[in-house]
């Protein structure tokens, strides 16, 4: 079921054609995969598809949402935070032109074939409205990190 949920999100950003995606459309698409993969392990019995659908859905509003007010300056934060901060040590900090808070917590940490990668959880205050979603990322051959789920 998780391979279908990443197939259906991965053919919508492909579909959207060759244009950068942007913030916003990032966004979405990690929430809404973070969100059926919690759902499909939430999710039992014929409440499992349901759980995958629900949690697609609310991952991907929320996503979509902390994605959209993201901008360049909160990326590096994010970048920082996965290179540098131990697991479960949280890195904050408020956007200084649109006032949004954000927590990044690195959560678990390992090696794969291609180098280290961390899952993490990112919750951001945005209007006076809590929003979280978590992801995972692995570092690439230039430094960066680059969200893999």
């Amino acid at each position: 079921m998780k391979t279908g949920i990443s197939l259906l999100l991965l053919t919508a950003v492909l579909a959207a054609g060759c244009q950068t995606p942007t913030k916003q459309q990032t966004g979405a698409v990690i929430g809404g995969i973070a969100g059926g993969i919690l759902g499909n392990q939430i999710g039992s019995g014929s409440g499992r598809t349901a759980a995958v659908i629900g949690g697609t859905l609310i991952g991907t509003m929320v996503g979509g949402s902390i994605g959209a007010d993201m901008d360049r300056n909160d990326r590096y934060h994010t970048q920082q935070t996965l290179e540098y901060a131990p697991t479960n040590q949280s890195s904050t900090w408020v956007n200084p032109d649109n006032g949004t808070q954000y927590r990044v917590t690195p959560t678990y940490t390992y090696e794969s074939a291609a180098g280290p990668c961390r899952e993490y959880e990112t919750e951001a205050l945005i209007g006076g409205r809590k929003e979280v979603v978590y992801g995972q990322a692995c570092r690439q051959a230039d430094g960066s990190w680059q969200v893999v789920n």
